[in-house]
């Protein structure tokens, strides 16, 4: 609002392909989902590597047991008072140690190959999700793009009826042509405004299913890049290497069959032992000192291992490997279904992004010639040697020219924009 009380235009923002992206990324919760889930996993595969190594704790505490009335030796030095209940040692017992454990077995091993494994898989799947993301990204800018060129097309060709009806009342009242031209002109003219009208609905959906994506508010004014010349395609060598070297599915799937091999290794390692070390250094004695009655030591260290044998589990373990052995059956067959749909898909989005591309040139020459032969039927009309009919059937065909000119540069984007989606170049 200016300082005179007029209202200041606002020029609608121009969004990029590359910056609807990146907005797109920033608000669609899906991708915001598939985020949280590599960072979890990626969390998830430090805390298994890190319970690998020693854990270091240090332990605090103080106990008072109810003397009995008695006394005995079992002290450092002497006789002491005899606590109540015989589990424990003494009736004032001070503890205060760093306590250092350490579990070796090949279940932890596993596991942390387990979990390396499906951080890997949880980033293929993030790419996954975001090759989506972009994919309906640019689906809805070219549509954006391809509404608002059909718009501007569908806007000519109402200007050109409305020419064409002004030209054919005039003749009519200077006695050139019968009244049928005039109705047949305004017949063309009115299906143009409606059409005109359709196309400006259309193209309102578009802006607003894009801007769901792009914006907070999703009526925020905004406009896109004009369509450039297409980009080259290119080889199908090209697209292969790239496509075998980067494709988030096969990765995706392949680190899944990895996690499956590390889960089938740690259900087994149920069946062997596990070693339990712990070291433990400080004070465990009736005082809180260094030195006891007597100059007795109160400081010291112990240590200790355990090895737990397995022996009888019901057959727990034996079901486990099994069932671990029938995910990692599926993840084989996941892993051979991805590489066949990659094999597939890029056959598929190739021909159709070839096929595109060889009609560009045909749908140029097409609206040259039609927009020439609009142009001569005119001129015949003009010369009083052709009909209305002539005219309207040039100006349609002119337009649906220029539409299929549209739809086949937005069909040929879309291809070629899944083909780099494919290869990991978009």
């Amino acid at each position: 609002m200016s300082s005179f009380g007029q209202q200041v235009e606002v020029t609608p923002a121009r969004i990029t392909l590359t910056e609807a992206i990146k907005r797109a990324q920033a608000n669609e919760p899906a991708f915001a989902a598939s985020v949280a889930a590599q960072k979890t996993a990626s969390i998830d595969s430090y805390l298994a590597k890190a319970a690998l190594l020693p854990s270091v704790t240090y332990h605090n505490q103080v106990l008072y047991t109810q003397p009995n009335g008695q006394e005995n030796s079992g002290g450092q030095v002497g006789l002491q008072s005899s606590p109540i209940f015989i589990a424990n040692n003494a009736v004032h017992e001070y503890t205060s140690q760093a306590s250092i454990n350490e579990t070796v077995g090949l279940k932890q091993v596993a596991d942390a190959k387990v979990a390396a494994a499906n951080a890997a898989r949880a980033s293929a799947e993030l790419e996954v999700a975001r090759r989506g993301l972009v994919a309906t990204v640019v689906g809805l800018y070219y549509q954006v793009a391809d509404a608002e060129t059909k718009r501007q097309l569908l806007a000519g060709a109402l200007q050109e009826a409305t020419s064409f009806s002004d030209l054919t009342q005039k003749r009519e009242t200077a006695r050139e042509v019968a009244h049928a031209d005039v109705i047949k002109a305004l017949l063309q003219q009115q299906q143009r405004q409606r059409d005109l009208s359709d196309a400006d609905l259309l193209a309102e959906k578009a802006r607003l299913e894009l801007a769901v994506l792009l914006f907070a508010d999703p009526r925020t004014a905004y406009s896109t890049e004009p369509p450039e010349a297409p980009a080259a395609l290119p080889t199908r060598d090209e697209v292969n290497g790239l496509a075998s070297n980067n494709n988030p599915e096969i990765r995706s799937a392949l680190a899944d069959l990895q996690a499956s091999n590390a889960a089938v290794t740690s259900a087994k390692a149920a069946y062997l032992p596990d070693l339990a070390l712990n070291f433990s250094y400080g004070i465990d004695a009736p005082q809180f000192a260094k030195r006891g009655p007597e100059d007795v030591n109160n400081l010291g260290y112990s240590m200790m291992a355990t090895v737990d044998i397995p022996v009888w589990d019901w057959f727990s373990t034996q079901k486990r490997v099994k069932q671990s052995q029938i995910q990692r059956n599926v993840a084989r067959v996941n892993l051979t279904a991805a590489q066949r749909r990659l094999i597939a898909n890029l056959d598929e989005t190739y021909s159709e992004a070839s096929a595109a591309q060889n009609q560009l040139t045909l749908l140029a020459e097409s609206v040259q010639t039609a927009a020439e032969s609009l142009r001569l039927t005119k001129m015949r009309y003009t010369a009083g040697e052709a009909t209305a009919l002539e005219v309207v059937d040039a100006q349609t065909s002119y337009l649906s020219a220029q539409t299929a000119q549209a739809d086949g540069i937005a069909r040929y984007q879309s291809a070629l924009a899944a083909l780099q989606l494919l290869t990991g170049t978009l």
